[in-house]
């Protein structure tokens, strides 16, 4: 059984969400329009990676780097 992995962008919706800010602070904070952001956080559009690491400092983000699955290896003769 594979599990699979969230975006990275719906991670940063839901931290956007989840975060205690409004999107307006968010927009504030980072210069960001208000209806780019929204229109992100709704899955209507995207943002730019100087976009994307302007929310990560407002919002204190870190990516943590993780393994990727092996897929299992098969034997010889099959």
């Amino acid at each position: 059984m594979t599990r699979k992995r969230t975006k990275l962008s719906d991670q940063l919706r839901q931290a956007i969400n989840t975060c205690g800010k409004s999107r307006y602070a968010i927009s504030q904070e980072t210069g960001i329009d208000e209806a780019t952001l929204s229109r992100f956080v709704n899955g209507k559009g995207g943002l730019s990676m100087n976009g994307l690491d302007l929310i990560a400092d407002c919002l204190e983000l870190n990516i943590t780097m993780g393994s990727k699955p092996r897929k299992p290896k098969r034997k010889k003769g099959r």
